[in-house]
């Protein structure tokens, strides 16, 4: 894969996939060749688009990353998600960071783990640390919020951010992101607080991530899967898909 050599989405999602392998303990999957547990073809061409990298652990048990650059279309796309085990209420981080047709945009948010709306204690505790720079970032300038429809944002939390961003703006997300992954850490490598256990005890924890999460990446809700399935073909993009909805590392 020929990779820009300039690409600011591409350096500020991998700068966050080497905090999170270094911060996590994460060890790679490697393929079968040795390399990339995936690499990814395109049907604009016979030369590699780019590939799948997969990291388990022991507090955070999968991080998922997939980058796709397509000089052709002026795409330059790169995502990791970090999921933890199916019983904790400690949400999943996620960043999506792209360029395309001349312009960047990006998605952070940490998935929450229950109803947000009968959980304000634990809302506390997960999310509302973020909600500083949350404002910080929508006052930014250069920022336009992503035009998501309300079904799909119903799958993700509150605090989510989602804009596109002028190559200005987008080179000052480094710190918001920092932020994020600072708290989100902060609740990975402390024990969950007895008032925030007893907030979510009424919820079967693993099965809400599983539904959660079937959601978050359908077809049905994210219309982006369509363009991943035309540029790489379905099949290949369901299988990048089922890497996101299950810890299990599948085959």
């Amino acid at each position: 894969m020929k990779e820009n050599v300039l690409s600011l989405p591409r350096d500020l999602c991998l700068g966050t996939l080497d905090t999170l392998i270094d911060r996590a303990g994460l060890k790679e999957v490697a393929g079968a060749d040795g390399g990339p547990a995936m690499t990814l073809s395109s049907t604009m061409g016979p030369d590699p688009v780019g590939s799948v990298r997969i990291f388990t652990g022991d507090k955070v048990a999968k991080a998922v990353y997939v980058g796709i650059v397509v000089p052709q279309i002026g795409l330059d796309s790169h995502m990791v998600f970090a999921f933890m085990p199916a019983d904790s209420p400690v949400p999943h981080f996620t960043l999506d960071s792209v360029g395309a047709g001349g312009y960047h945009a990006f998605h952070l948010d940490l998935i929450q783990r229950v109803d947000n709306a009968t959980h304000m204690v634990y809302n506390d505790w997960a999310h509302t640390p973020l909600t500083e720079t949350f404002t910080q970032v929508g006052e930014m300038e250069g920022l336009t919020k992503a035009n998501l429809e309300p079904r799909q944002t119903s799958v993700m939390s509150p605090w989510m951010l989602a804009s596109r961003a002028s190559e200005e703006a987008f080179g000052h997300l480094g710190g918001p992101v920092g932020r994020l992954l600072d708290h989100w850490f902060s609740l990975v490598d402390n024990d969950v607080p007895a008032e925030v256990i007893a907030d979510v005890a009424d919820t079967d924890l693993a099965v809400r991530d599983d539904r959660n999460r079937r959601l978050l990446f359908s077809p049905d809700v994210d219309k982006v899967w369509a363009q991943i399935s035309r540029l790489i073909t379905e099949p290949v993009a369901e299988s990048i898909r089922k890497q996101a909805v299950t810890n299990e590392v599948s085959a």
